[in-house]
């Protein structure tokens, strides 16, 4: 029975993947490192120490990691206020509540930018179970942060299934042993999902989530 759905943040509650890479852009301009073509395609859903091992191998980057990520968060907290949650997500966050369902979020992203983005979109809730980065020892693809979500929520990996806007984050998804849904970003036909994930459209995900519950319960 599902009883919690594990929503993924950036891209999928919230439209912020421009703002990530717009702080990113900003910083690097400062020390005059260009970002390859397809880099934004080619990090959705990466962990940020993932990030910097790519922009280490593909640029001339020399920026210890530590002051990269700190320049890169301040230029996203300035900008945070522009920050709005994706078409679609309030609904099957509405949705997901009205059926009983526990509502969770699970990002890589760091806790100060997750706390950030849940405020300025509204999502926050009293008691609301987030995981994010700096929770776990490994960031997704690794099934750390859903298996420390159902833990924190008293579930079974089984009991909860999760939406995702990225490969990396559906196959944490499933190696945690969930039911995952693929939600990609409406102009993000590239995106390939692994085997075993149910790919939905934007319109798409509450009505999903009722049937799914109702299938469940029958």
């Amino acid at each position: 029975m599902m009883r919690a759905i594990l929503f993924d943040m950036d891209g999928t509650l919230v439209d912020s993947e421009p703002l990530h890479h717009r702080a990113m852009l900003e910083v690097l301009d400062q020390v005059g490192v260009t970002l390859p073509a397809s880099f934004d395609q080619d990090t959705t859903g990466m962990a940020m120490p993932d990030v910097y091992a790519l922009l280490r191998a593909t640029t001339m980057l020399q920026m210890p990691y530590a002051e990269l990520v700190a320049a890169k968060y301040a230029a996203f907290l300035r900008r945070a206020g522009e920050i709005a949650m994706r078409p679609g997500a309030q609904q099957a966050i509405e949705a997901a509540r009205a059926l009983g369902l526990q509502v969770a979020v699970v990002s890589n992203s760091d806790r100060m930018l997750v706390d950030a983005s849940l405020s300025v979109a509204g999502i926050a809730r009293p008691d609301m179970v987030t995981v994010t980065r700096n929770d776990v020892r490994k960031g997704k693809p690794d099934p750390e942060p859903y298996l420390r979500a159902a833990w924190l929520l008293d579930l079974a990996p089984q009991e909860c299934i999760v939406v995702e806007d990225s490969a990396p984050g559906a196959q944490a998804g499933l190696a945690a042993g969930m039911a995952v849904v693929g939600w990609p970003e409406p102009h993000r036909h590239d995106l390939v999902f692994p085997a075993g994930v149910q790919r939905l459209e934007t319109a798409e995900l509450a009505g999903f989530l009722r049937q799914l519950v109702r299938h469940h319960h029958s």
